[in-house]
């Protein structure tokens, strides 16, 4: 037990040589108000007046006092009753007169706090070593304030606030609250910050001061006592020197016989002895503080074994500092390069040690560049979208020169084709820049810790990344360039996916059939939805039915009209059945019912209806667009039976009458030129989506993970760079030279624990 206290005296200073502060210690915590009598209760413990004076805030940084028991033998003859200090900043001076000491506990706060009145956290170590105390350990605080005063800061409240908050805020810390007697209880400043952190009250201890200042009459009985305000740890009532007894430079000895002579003698306070006095208050505390350590000394014990394996990990980390020999330091550079070059490669094939779990890297972020970026970016282009009709129809006229073709010229095909493939190189050349960025993120990110340590080489070997690179994305970018133009030198009508010229004839007819149909649809709903309520004809307007019908949809309709109008040399109304349907000339069915479709598109196409000379277009009748009487039908049955369809594309042949042979012929062959474009559009596409990621990983990411180790190698791995490209971080050195002390440090609490327990 009598070890415990200097043991936690040993390890404050050992922590406190190098700042560290993870470990909270136990320890005593001294708040109190400004003239609350604090300092004069730290003198009475210590039996000597050693403390700075003042108005104001005197203490101004946190003084650790340790107070350690010598018995007199073990001091010299000539001074067997004086107490000795010492300061830790000052290991080798050894202070006995205590003015000395309240100096250099000035100047050593001035020293860092300045002369403002201000306050900083860090802490003046004192141990005092004398026959005359119990052994403890105490920290004093500034007294809480609540204005500033003179040329103390506007902020002095918080500060000191946060201040005293760090200390007594620690679960270790047990709290000494000072209070004074002729000041309400309820007003206490230092018991309502120890409630906000101890609001049990388990590990507050209070102190009431100046007891003999309080009025006539009244007592502290009932606080002492805890029937005002209860704590686990009880009260203990102490008198303090007065300002005349500090001026007069009263003995503290005298001073304590005379706190002993008061509470003896009182009428109130002798029967409650063992809460009153200074020796009281220091036995207490004492005892206090031996439960205290002796109860967290194991967990201390643990924590600090396992500082001891975290910073020995993260001193491996940093490596150990590069050898005087130059086979030493040649070989763990050859080993770094090798390390890197590996490391690079794993990062490629997925075979990485550590893999980032947040984002795509390395080899999975090229293959979502290849699959998705690059795949969208290629179907993000549309070959028509750019081609007007007008675009379409010159093209076909100019490679016809100046004679008439029958049909669609191969060469206009491929004047449109070619540009739209090139098209696709610039999303190719984007793959190849993002796989390029990528590998240089590969490389950044390459390098082991050691390799980290030396940031000359780091910086030398991410150039030599760097430059392998670009020598090898200039090539990769010219070979992507060639295969768009290999796709543009030759045109192949004859390969297998190709549509080609029936298969898009075909498809086109097939379009135009479907449209066909939805425009007698949209003309039939029109004529049943004119019908009148009494059953009476309606008149349908032309318009009306033009705007339900697209004319470039009833093309097929205008060609029976125009064809059997020039064979009867007439464009009167076309012959109908006897109820009134029309009927294609020289058969016996109604229009629409026989399968002209394919053969009049043909004809058209290929010029076979392409005659002007039948009739001529001053013969040509015009078209009545006013009203069009339609029979009142509920159905798409007449009650003779026949079809409203038919005379729905009747309607929609007038209306289209206008329509020439020669544009439908354009339509025809720009919709033509537009399928084949797009058919042999996607085979080229497939083509280069394919081809691309190959050429990519063939000519950029495979050679550059090949030829890296050697390029390291040849360019850094050289006698004369050695010593300049080991020199290691400067930042880097101080962090783990304060690592290591650390770890010194730690290993010595766990020593002295070891010998306590």
């Amino acid at each position: 037990m009598d070890k415990l206290i200097p043991t936690v005296n040993k390890l404050q200073d050992v922590f406190n040589t190098v700042g560290q502060d993870q470990i909270d210690l136990p320890q005593i915590v001294v708040v109190g108000s400004q003239s609350s009598g604090k300092s004069s209760v730290l003198e009475n413990l210590v039996g000597r007046d050693f403390l700075p004076r003042g108005s104001g805030i005197v203490t101004r940084r946190p003084l650790v006092l340790q107070l350690v028991n010598v018995s007199r033998s073990d001091n010299d003859s000539d001074a067997d009753t004086e107490a000795r200090a010492q300061f830790l900043h000052l290991p080798n001076q050894v202070f006995t007169d205590m003015s000395e000491v309240r100096r250099e506990i000035e100047r050593e706060t001035e020293r860092l706090a300045g002369s403002n009145k201000g306050i900083v956290k860090t802490p003046i170590h004192l141990r005092i070593s004398s026959p005359d105390v119990l052994s403890l350990t105490l920290v004093d605080l500034p007294g809480i304030t609540k204005i500033p005063v003179g040329d103390q800061p506007s902020d002095i409240e918080t500060q000191t606030r946060n201040l005293v908050y760090e200390y007594i805020s620690k679960p270790n810390s047990i709290i000494v609250a000072i209070s004074p007697a002729n000041v309400d209880i309820v007003n206490s400043e230092s018991l309502k910050f120890a409630r906000e952190v101890d609001p049990k009250g388990t590990r507050t201890i209070g102190v009431i001061t100046k007891i003999d200042l309080m009025d006539r009459g009244t007592n502290s009985l009932d606080i002492l006592t805890g029937r005002v305000y209860p704590l686990r740890l009880g009260f203990v009532g102490v008198i303090n020197r007065s300002q005349e007894d500090t001026l007069a430079s009263k003995p503290i000895a005298e001073s304590l016989r005379g706190e002993a002579e008061f509470f003896s003698g009182h009428a109130v306070y002798r029967t409650v002895q063992q809460h009153c006095g200074t020796a009281t208050l220091a036995r207490v505390l004492n005892q206090l503080l031996l439960q205290h350590i002796r109860d967290h000394l194991p967990s201390i014990k643990t924590k600090i074994n396992a500082l001891i394996s975290q910073t020995e990990h993260e001193l491996a980390s940093y490596g150990t500092a590069a050898g005087d020999g130059g086979m030493a330091k040649s070989s763990r550079l050859l080993k770094m390069l090798t390390v890197f070059a590996n490391e690079f490669s794993s990062s490629i094939d997925g075979s990485a040690h550590e893999m980032s779990t947040a984002e795509l890297c390395g080899g999975a972020r090229l293959y979502y560049i290849f699959n998705d970026i690059f795949a969208a970016g290629l179907d993000s282009v549309n070959p028509t979208a750019s081609l007007t009709n007008s675009d379409i129809r010159t093209a076909i006229r100019n490679s016809s020169g100046p004679r008439a073709s029958l049909f669609v010229p191969e060469i206009a095909f491929q004047l449109l084709v070619k540009p739209q493939i090139k098209s696709l190189e610039p999303p190719a050349q984007r793959c190849v820049q993002l796989a390029y960025e990528e590998l240089m993120k590969v490389g950044l990110s390459c390098g082991t810790n050691e390799m980290r340590r030396y940031p000359r080489l780091h910086a030398r070997a991410m150039q030599v990344v760097s430059d392998l690179l670009r020598e090898r994305v200039g090539p990769t970018a010219a070979y992507v360039a060639s295969l768009i133009a290999i796709e543009r030198a030759y045109i192949n009508t004859n390969h297998p996916d190709f549509i080609g010229g029936p298969g898009a004839i075909t498809d086109l007819q097939r379009k135009l059939d479907r449209k066909r149909r939805e425009s007698a649809r949209k003309v039939s709903r029109i004529a049943q939805r004119q019908k009148s309520v009494d059953g009476d004809a309606v008149i349908v307007g032309a318009e009306e039915i033009a705007e339900a019908v697209d004319p470039t949809e009833i093309d097929d309709a205008v060609d029976d009209v125009r064809s059997r109008s020039r064979i009867n040399g007439t464009f009167d109304e076309p012959p109908r059945t006897a109820s009134g349907t029309l009927r294609r000339p020289g058969s016996g069915s109604p229009l629409g019912s026989g399968p002209s479709g394919q053969g009049k598109f043909f004809n058209s196409f290929f010029g076979a209806n392409g005659r002007r000379d039948v009739l001529h277009m001053g013969d040509e009748p015009r078209v009545n667009h006013s009203v069009i009487p339609v029979p009142n039908r509920l159905s798409h049955v007449s009650g003779d039976g026949t079809a409203l369809d038919d005379e729905a594309a009747a309607l929609s042949a007038q209306l289209s009458a206008d329509l020439t042979v020669s544009e439908q012929r354009d339509e025809m062959e720009t919709s033509l030129i537009r399928s084949l474009i797009s058919s042999y559009f996607q085979i080229v596409r497939k083509s280069i989506q394919d081809l691309v990621p190959k050429a990519v990983m063939h000519l950029l990411v495979n050679e550059v993970c090949e030829n890296m180790q050697n390029r390291l190698v040849e360019v850094l791995y050289k006698d004369d760079l050695i010593d300049s490209l080991l020199q290691e971080d400067p930042a880097l050195v101080e962090e783990r030279d304060q690592r290591a002390a650390m770890l010194d440090v730690y290993k010595q609490a766990f020593a002295i624990i070891n010998e306590a327990m």
